[in-house]
């Protein structure tokens, strides 16, 4: 009787825990292949950051459909094993690609190329050492998932694997696609509609500080000693100083927007001209006009006129040098100004080349994708509207009707896979 209790509850947690590892896998890599999909221009930039980290540059046109398909792979992953489909296989690629991971997130905690791995894009920014020590946990429950793969219940027939995997790869890649060619569904940035740049620019006054630990190298009968702040011989004529050295231990409070300035090419100052415009301010985004799109001069040019009617400013912020923006302006014919501003600032604010943006007293009222700028005969009364009330945020109506997408096909195929073979057990009785 105590055998059969200790082996019921030796089952018991074996079942939790082969349970526990393969929901974990299947939701983180949900949430990592939806968060790249949201922003699949946000995920080149990073992989661009791997790729010169790692002396591939030439490699740099890869970046966008390395993003989006990878995107793809790990939504699709994580919805075979949040569903078991294919279960072998899939446990298989989870731990082969943890196995992977794991020993390339140490050599960024310890090497550091880049600043974060970019996992989870912008929605969840987690240092180098957080991401390793994730990749730990997650390498061990991809181990015990491919273990015990076969205890893995299904919630589809073999029939039907096909499908969902498919179906689930196809999606994402539709839904990179959609957030590239347009704005991203969520714009996890700082400059999203709404904020408010001045203030965002702002450190509270109570906000904490960066806190450091100081260390000090002196030298004496050839041999050099670190010492800290409290026991440095600094009145003791027999060493001699050789440098100090200061660790941050603590990082302070860090203002969401740090890098809007915005200058003449004469070096004058035009932040706080731009963020104090009350009567509304249009700016044209482009980190490189040299690499811009020119499919929609129309609706810019037409803006731009609208804007001189009004007598509204409009500008164009660009990190180019001048070379570009004369090419810029014999293509296109443009007449508005240039300012510059740093392209990688340019690069936050709006996830398009060109992008256009609406503020007024340094508030985002709206930004517009290239592919989405207003006609010429829409350009007025949505300005209109938008300066005289801020447009309603219809991003929840969207995430909606994304998940109904995805989640209604599915859905049905279950339905009718779940009904099949009840009737097929039904007549084999």
């Amino acid at each position: 009787m105590a055998e059969n209790v200790k082996s019921q509850i030796k089952e018991s947690v074996l079942f939790v825990t082969i349970m526990t590892c393969r929901l974990l896998l299947g939701l983180v890599f949900l949430f990592s292949g939806i968060t790249k999909a949201i922003d699949p221009a946000g995920g080149a930039i990073k992989v661009e950051e791997y790729f010169a980290a790692f002396g591939l540059s030439d490699m740099q046109w890869l970046a966008l459909p390395f993003s989006i398909n990878l995107a793809a792979v790990e939504f699709t992953l994580g919805v075979c094993m949040f569903l078991g489909v294919y279960r072998r296989y899939s446990s298989f690629f989870a731990l082969l690609m943890m196995s992977f991971m794991t020993p390339l997130t140490l050599y960024l905690a310890l090497k550091n190329p880049v600043a974060d791995c970019g996992c989870f894009g912008d929605a969840l920014v987690i240092t180098n050492w957080q991401t390793f020590y994730k990749n730990i946990v997650l390498l061990g429950a991809s181990i015990v998932a491919f273990l015990f793969h076969k205890r893995t219940t299904a919630f589809f027939s073999f029939k039907v694997y096909w499908f969902v995997a498919l179906f689930a790869y196809v999606y994402c890649l539709g839904f990179s696609l959609r957030n590239y060619n347009h704005l991203p569904i969520i714009d996890f940035r700082p400059f999203k509609v709404g904020t408010d740049i001045a203030a965002g620019m702002e450190t509270p006054q109570d906000a904490p500080q960066d806190e450091y630990t100081y260390s000090f190298v002196y030298e004496k009968d050839g041999k050099e000693q670190t010492f800290s702040l409290d026991d440095a011989p600094f009145s003791d004529s027999t060493w001699t100083f050789v440098r100090s050295e200061s660790q941050l231990i603590r990082k302070g409070y860090e203002p969401p927007i740090s890098d809007f300035v915005v200058m003449t090419f004469d070096g004058e100052d035009m932040t706080e001209s731009i963020l104090g415009d009350t009567a509304g301010v249009f700016l044209l985004i482009s980190p490189k006009l040299e690499e811009a799109s020119d499919a929609h001069i129309d609706e810019i040019n037409s803006t731009f006129d609208y804007a001189q009617e009004k007598k509204m400013r409009f500008y164009c912020l660009t990190g180019s040098e001048e070379p570009a923006i004369k090419q810029w302006v014999d293509y296109t014919g443009a007449e508005y100004p240039f300012l510059f501003c740093d392209a990688v600032t340019l690069k936050t604010m709006i996830r398009s080349n060109p992008g256009l943006m609406l503020l007024k007293r340094g508030v985002i009222l709206a930004k517009w994708h290239n592919n989405d700028i207003p006609q010429e005969q829409q350009i007025g009364k949505m300005t209109t509207n938008l300066l005289l009330k801020p447009s309603e945020d219809k991003k929840g109506r969207r995430i909606l009707t994304n998940i109904l997408t995805f989640t209604v096909p599915l859905s049905l195929v279950w339905l009718i896979d779940y009904r099949r073979n009840r009737r097929k057990k039904n007549k084999t009785q």
